[in-house]
């Protein structure tokens, strides 16, 4: 793909709300190309994303509220780019491949354009945790590290600044990934954290899903890695469909062979490759925690060593990771209780992990949201056994989850039509060494705009328990305990686009 697009008609569909729709139109538009953007949201609903687009100072032409067939043939558009939050069975991408329109995505273009060999990083969960950490690690190899993708930042507006040498660590969706297949691309370094069952409303059934992610490393060469992760089936797969190199990552405690596993005792990560060996202490923090935080940490380790950088990088990196914004994060610790808030876990695979991580603590749970088709039995297990007491957010999945949480035992509170409400529910009954956990299982959408926005409230509603000093509990009748001595303990982040 060549980098100038002087005279050709770029068809953007979708702008988003994360910045995406707009580093794509930027990048086309300031490469010569004559950009529409279009989307099926009207103008108010876009309000963010079309002042940036304002402010570019390029010549953008919106179509909103609808989608026109001219701007996907021949007669309006030379190349369409498509936005990962659209499916890839819309209707205007079936009439622009029935009429030899080409369809991009950003992350295809991207790869195309890129001097450097790219990490990219996809999983059901932990994919943000990984990215991020591996990113860290070789910043501390080489400044010039670029992280981008499912996270609100445009890889396409890096480009320019991309040297061959330069790190680049990708996070990708799996809708991202789909671009790749389509277009038989793959990244140098692939890593699969782990696949469960997510977003099946968008997919023809979990093998769909599953494949797809797989699909990271499916047209990786004989030079290529796919770091997989031993221990997950479905990405352990992914071995089998790849040319490249396989090194595998896991939390069996003393695995052998090459590959990157948990020491026996849990506290340390061991790398081995070439039959020499390096030991690196486990970082503490909530993100790492449990067997999910260290085969993040394990994933993001191998990759970053496999690119080249010294184990004294790997060593900074851990060394400075305090997690990442909406990832078990802990937003504040109010008299003795803290409050987290791990708000993409958007499937209950991801909730449950946060369970898990949390072993040993009293967890007073808010959960529920809307429905993705997943399978929420896992979650009521997991919250029957480990959670003290659960606060249901409202939502087209709750119903469900509430009926699984009842069958196993449960007196589920709720469902509450707004997050103070729920916040306020959990605190009710917590203690001062208790642990208040957003971690929901479910989409976002009905009551929030998506998961951040549903984090964000959720910081809100703590500072205002906080500043409030007591409220209502869910019968209206008892207080929630006075806070003294509250702590601020949040910590900035790059953020997932949905």
């Amino acid at each position: 793909m060549a980098e100038r697009f002087d005279g050709r008609r770029v068809t953007v569909m979708g702008l988003g709300t994360r910045g995406g729709g707009v580093g794509v139109a930027r990048w086309l538009a300031e490469r010569g190309a004559t950009v529409t953007v279009t989307d099926l949201r009207p103008a108010e609903a876009l309000a963010g994303p079309l002042a940036e687009l304002d402010g570019l100072g390029l010549p953008v032409r919106t179509v909103l509220g609808r989608h026109e067939e001219t701007d996907f043939v021949p007669a309006g558009a030379d190349l369409v780019v498509r936005n990962p939050a659209v499916p890839r069975g819309a209707p205007m991408l079936a009439l622009a491949r029935r009429a030899g329109v080409p369809v991009e995505m950003e992350m295809s273009l991207f790869l195309r354009a890129c001097p450097a060999p790219v990490i990219g990083i996809t999983g059901t969960k932990g994919k943000t945790t990984t990215a991020t950490l591996c990113g860290a690690m070789l910043r501390a190899w080489d400044p010039r590290t670029v992280l981008a993708g499912n996270m609100g930042v445009s890889a396409l507006a890096h480009l320019d600044a991309i040297a061959p040498d330069t790190p680049v660590v990708l996070e990708l969706s799996s809708w991202q990934v789909e671009a790749l297949i389509e277009h038989r691309l793959a990244p140098a370094i692939g890593v699969i954290t782990n696949v469960s069952e997510d977003h099946l409303d968008r997919y023809d059934g979990f093998a769909d899903y599953a494949a797809t992610k797989r699909g990271l490393v499916r047209h990786q060469g004989s030079d290529a890695a796919a770091v997989l992760n031993a221990g997950d089936p479905e990405a352990w797969r992914a071995g089998a469909e790849t040319a490249g190199r396989v090194v595998p990552f896991g939390t069996t405690p003393g695995a052998a062979g090459d590959g990157a596993w948990l020491a026996p005792g849990g506290d340390r990560l061991v790398w081995r490759a070439g039959g020499e060996e390096v030991v690196f202490d486990r970082p503490t923090v909530p993100a790492l925690a449990g067997d999910h935080g260290a085969a993040n940490a394990l994933a993001a380790l191998a990759a970053a060593l496999a690119r080249g950088a010294p184990p004294a990088a790997v060593v900074a990196g851990l060394v400075g990771f305090g997690g990442v914004r909406d990832r078990m994060e802990s937003v504040a610790e109010v008299d003795g209780v803290v409050f987290v808030n791990d708000t993409t876990a958007t499937a209950p695979a991801a909730a449950v992990a946060a369970l898990h991580a949390l072993r040993g603590r009293r967890v007073h749970l808010i959960a529920g949201g809307s429905d993705k088709k997943s399978n929420l039995a896992p979650l009521a297990d997991a919250a029957a056994t480990a959670a003290t007491s659960v606060s249901l957010l409202d939502g087209t999945a709750t119903p469900a989850l509430e009926a699984l949480l009842r069958a196993r035992g449960g007196t589920p509170r709720g469902p509450f039509g707004d997050m103070p409400g729920a916040v306020a529910a959990a605190a009710a009954g917590a203690i001062p060494g208790d642990v208040v956990l957003l971690s929901p299982g479910c989409a976002s959408f009905g009551l929030f705009q998506d998961e951040f926005d549903r984090g964000e409230r959720f910081r809100q509603a703590v500072r205002a328990l906080a500043a409030g000093g007591g409220g209502a509990s869910p019968d209206g009748t008892m207080p929630v305990a006075a806070v003294s001595g509250q702590r601020e303990t949040g910590s900035e982040g790059p953020q997932d686009r949905p």
